[in-house]
Parts: C-alpha cells; sequence; structure tokens
C-alpha cells in the first residue's frame, strides 16, 4: 500500500476544486457589473420575532430603491445574536418575496469551518445566492494564527454557494491579516469583497486582486465617503444604510462614473447629513434604533426593536421628523 501524506491530498483535492470552480464562476458570477447592495436590517415584533409583514415590505422598498443586491443576517441585520431558526425563517421569506428579481447574500460567519459550512447549507436550502464570511467571532491556537487562512479556504470549498467575503481589517475584534485576505480573494469560488476596514494598504491589495480577477466585485462598506473607494475604482457598494439612503448612493455612482466629483461630494455631504440624523448624530449613538424608527415611520417596519440594546431617544426622533421632511424625495424616490 502506497502511503501518500494527508497534506498531499488535501492540496490535490484543493487544486481540483479551484480548477473545477474557475471552469464554472469566471465566465459568470451573480453580482452586477456596479452593484448596489444594502446591509439590511432585520425587522422584530415586540416579542423578538421575525416581522412577516415588514420583511415583505422591506423587499419590495429595496426594489422601489433600485437596489441590485441584498446582505442580510450581518452586523446590521443582528445576525450574530438572532436563533437559527429565525435565520432560516427571515431567508425564507427574503427570498420568496424577492423571486430572483435581487441578488441575497446570506452572512455565514462562525468559529470554524464546519460550522460555517453548515449556516451556508442552510443559506442554499433556503434560496440565497452568496454565502459571505467575515472573520469568525473567537479564535484560539494555531486556528488564530497559522491556520487562519486554511479556515477560510477549507469554509469556501466546502461552501454550496459562491462566497463573499467581509473584511473588517483592524475595525474587528479579530485581526486577518492583510495577506491573508488577498490569498483568499484570489480564490476562483469568492465572487465579492466587501471592503469596511478603511485601510488604504487593504485597498490596494483589493484592487491588484481584482486585476488578476476581473470577474471579482470589490464594494465598499464605507457609506461615510463613497467617492474615496469609487474614485479609487472600487465596483459598487454595500451600505448598511442603502435601505433609505439607496437611491442617493445610486447618484452618487453616477456621478463618479461620469467624472463629477465634486457634485458626488456635494451629494455625500447631504447624505452624511441624513444618515447622523438617524443615527443619533456623529458618535452613531442610536444606530439601529434610529434606524428602524425611522423605517417605522416611513411604514416598511413595525418597531425598533433591536437586540443590541440601542435606544431611541427625543432626540433623534425629532431629528428622524425633520429629515422625513427635508429629504422625503430621496427617502420616496418617485413618490
Amino acid at each position: 500500500m502506497v502511503y501518500i501524506p494527508l497534506r498531499l491530498v488535501r492540496r490535490r483535492m484543493r487544486r481540483f476544486l479551484q480548477k473545477n470552480w474557475r471552469q464554472q464562476m469566471t465566465a459568470h458570477t451573480p453580482i452586477a457589473a456596479r452593484p448596489l447592495w444594502s446591509a439590511t436590517p432585520t425587522p422584530l415584533t415586540e416579542g423578538l420575532q421575525i416581522d412577516l409583514d415588514s420583511t415583505a415590505g422591506l423587499v419590495d422598498h429595496h426594489l422601489r430603491l433600485g437596489v441590485d443586491g441584498l446582505f442580510i443576517l450581518g452586523s446590521c441585520g443582528e445576525g450574530p445574536w438572532l436563533p437559527r431558526e429565525a435565520h432560516r425563517t427571515f431567508i425564507r421569506e427574503v427570498c420568496r418575496r424577492n423571486d430572483g428579481r435581487m441578488t441575497i447574500g446570506v452572512q455565514v460567519t462562525d468559529n470554524s469551518a464546519p460550522r460555517i459550512i453548515e449556516n451556508a447549507r442552510i443559506a442554499a436550502d433556503e434560496g440565497a445566492d452568496v454565502a459571505i464570511m467575515a472573520a469568525p467571532f473567537k479564535l484560539m491556537g494555531p486556528l488564530a494564527t497559522s491556520k487562519l487562512q486554511g479556515l477560510y479556504l477549507d469554509a469556501i470549498e466546502g461552501s454550496p454557494l459562491p462566497m463573499g467575503i467581509y473584511d473588517l481589517g483592524e475595525r474587528d475584534k479579530t485581526l486577518v491579516p492583510p495577506e491573508v485576505i488577498s490569498e483568499v480573494l484570489r480564490h476562483p469560488k469568492v465572487v465579492a469583497l466587501k471592503d469596511s476596514s478603511a485601510s488604504d494598504e487593504r485597498q490596494a491589495n483589493a484592487l491588484a486582486v481584482r486585476a488578476e480577477r476581473p470577474e471579482l466585485r470589490i464594494m465598499s462598506g464605507d457609506e461615510f465617503d463613497l467617492p474615496k473607494y469609487l474614485g479609487a475604482g472600487y465596483d459598487g457598494l454595500v451600505l448598511g444604510g442603502a435601505i433609505f439612503n439607496g437611491a442617493l448612493a445610486r447618484q452618487i455612482m453616477d456621478a463618479i462614473a461620469a467624472g463629477e466629483m465634486e457634485r458626488a461630494q456635494q451629494m455625500q455631504d447631504r447624505m452624511n447629513t441624513l444618515m447622523w440624523d438617524v443615527y443619533g448624530g456623529k458618535t452613531i449613538s442610536t444606530w439601529l434604533a434610529g434606524l428602524k424608527h425611522l423605517l417605522v415611520r416611513m411604514g416598511i417596519f413595525s418597531t425598533h426593536v433591536n437586540l443590541l440594546g440601542y435606544d431611541l431617544t427625543d432626540d433623534c426622533a425629532a431629528a428622524i421628523e425633520t429629515a422625513l421632511e427635508r429629504d422625503r424625495e430621496i427617502l420616496f424616490p418617485g413618490g
């Protein structure tokens, strides 16, 4: 009997999978060429259940905004804090209501490759298009250092869905080195990056990998500075506020594509004012409570209940009323 080292078997299997997926994925990606995605919040009832009626309204409103894709159950969507059965319910209802019109990405982040793969299978079973992985919540031992890249690659290869990578850089409690992110992005099964790192090094690395893999979509998550990333050559956006500022974000994208940087910055300044009104000022002190309260006032959500403990203040509620009057054409494009 010939003994073949396990590491050699794994290396050969990885090469086979990469070759097979390259043939399938390089000619087609589920992500639009100039994507605008919403990292949407999740509507909850007072009893902390998924609000099914509001879920339908959420999908319909995004379609009116002209959004290309939804990133559900991320941090803004409270995915890490919701029960797994709530995940299934929300994914199923979003996909059913969407009926293939937008690309649906689901956060599947976890602490090991088997758990990430299991989460991706749930997302696939319920109709999602893309699994999205951020840094694991907690790492120990070699997995936190020398084995971290292997965790990413094992999860990507085992996922039944194409994968998106969410990079927060040093903003995340679990730091994934930039060289690991770059290598992971080279995997042919990875179709997108959401970059919220605010790191010039990671930005340059992402664009370098995209030059090698033109089908890879590089998307910014920094909604307070869209011109910086779009002007540098990013393909599109994944924004936590797109459920209310998506129409304006699209106008900024169009202005930058036309080379109208001054007009784009003017619109960015207006969008920042709107977001500060909704999020409780520049400290973002009411974040999810303010965001969900705005959606209640817009007739999309029924409560501002959230699992992260954000409370709505009187000042924030008043600022939202001002924003509803001042920015109505942004919040309700087309009337």
